[in-house]
């Protein structure tokens, strides 16, 4: 049984028709690490089903964000004087993360290996990747955490929009265009934070304390790093303008063109409103609870408008979440939830979390039904 039919008529229609274009020039991802899942993907049984592969590689980034949650909640734990992470953790951390990493890029090989690949192998792939965005981001900051050898929250919470805007960026352009140009960050990215994590477990989070070179500390060489992909949205944008110059646009306008990013920035905007106007400061009291709230909303956003440029259909201009969301930061603003506003917090964060699960799982059923597959099985289901 259906839980809710998110997915039109039009869309099912739209991914019928879909073609999968692709363009990874990273030469670490196409030099490197392709031949190394071509390797991996052999040793998996046949009987496995890619997006299986996928849901297991994404879970193993949510079993890092909660372990690293238990042992560094408020991200305080790589502080002077506090006791720190302990080493087996980010042993753990660092092989669970290049796991999900092996996994993300094993699971289309897996699919074309055993003639199993559908639009919606793709789509659960790219929206669990929208997702993904906080459990990495989150979890790495704990290297550093607060303090004066850290980060300051209200830092890393533009760094993870930073992060957010260049994933959706890489899907805005093939809204428009009809081709995903892969983001070099992202392969470097998930190499560098594995290997971080490792040399942190060996040398300790004492290391990261020193400068590298005068006054530069390795907190600021991660700033820049994460900051540097953001560069993305003057090509992207260059790009879109070129197309729609050429007459090349998928959609007609560049009202049309531009129209996925409204949600998103409107997110951006009440998200940071709530930031600044709140009374009890709840970026600096529950910061992890908060940046979890942000990536999860912004996921949701993102998979509506991977279904529309998967199905080529028009973008909705807004998603309902954030009519309850502006609400409730009028609500914070007025100061009626001053002693109360961590408790609306957790509760907004679990509607939110509710509704983008239920969204994901209504839509993965409706496609499985339409394409008459399982989504984690290669079995087809039986015609009775």
């Amino acid at each position: 049984m259906l839980l809710y039919e998110y997915v039109t008529q039009e869309q099912l229609s739209g991914f019928d028709k879909y073609k999968y274009s692709a363009v990874d020039t990273n030469p670490l991802s196409v030099y490197v690490m392709h031949p190394f899942w071509n390797t991996v993907v052999k040793i998996l049984p046949t009987w496995l089903a890619p997006n299986l592969i996928t849901f297991t590689g994404f879970m193993f980034l949510v079993l890092n964000f909660v372990m690293l949650a238990l042992f560094d909640f408020d991200f305080y734990a790589s502080v002077q004087g506090k006791t720190h992470v302990p080493g087996w953790v980010w042993v753990a951390a660092g092989v669970f993360n290049f796991t999900a990493y092996t996994l993300d890029g094993v699971d289309g090989k897996q699919a074309r290996r055993t003639n199993s690949s559908t639009p919606l192998g793709e789509l659960f792939d790219h929206g669990l990747d929208s997702w993904a965005c906080i459990f990495f981001v989150v979890t790495v900051y704990s290297i550093f955490g607060r303090g004066e050898t850290g980060v300051d929250v209200s830092t890393l919470y533009y760094i993870l929009w930073s992060v957010l805007f260049s994933f959706i960026l890489s899907h805005w352009e093939k809204y428009n265009t009809g081709v995903l140009f892969l983001p070099w960050g992202y392969d470097i990215s998930q190499v560098t934070i594995s290997v971080v994590y490792i040399i942190t477990a060996v040398v300790g989070v004492e290391a990261w304390y020193k400068p590298i070179l005068w006054n530069f500390h390795y907190r600021d060489l991660f700033t820049v790093m994460i900051l540097g992909e953001t560069q993305l949205l003057a090509v992207l944008v260059w790009s879109v303008d070129r197309a729609y110059r050429r007459g090349s646009l998928k959609h007609g306008s560049l009202y049309e063109a531009f129209l996925p990013f409204l949600s998103p920035v409107l997110l951006f905007i009440l998200s940071s409103l709530w930031v600044h106007l709140s009374p009890s400061d709840i970026l600096q009291k529950q910061p992890r609870i908060f940046y979890l709230m942000v990536g999860t909303a912004f996921a949701n956003v993102t998979c509506k408008l991977i279904v529309c440029q998967m199905s080529n259909t028009r973008c909705q201009p807004f998603s309902w979440l954030l009519l309850p969301m502006a609400l409730l930061v009028l609500l914070v603003n007025s100061g009626l939830v001053q002693h109360s506003e961590t408790a609306v917090l957790y509760t907004w964060t679990a509607v939110v979390l509710l509704a983008h699960v239920h969204y994901g799982v209504s839509v993965v059923q409706q496609l499985s039904a339409h394409f008459s597959i399982f989504a984690f099985s290669l079995k087809r289901p039986s015609s009775d």
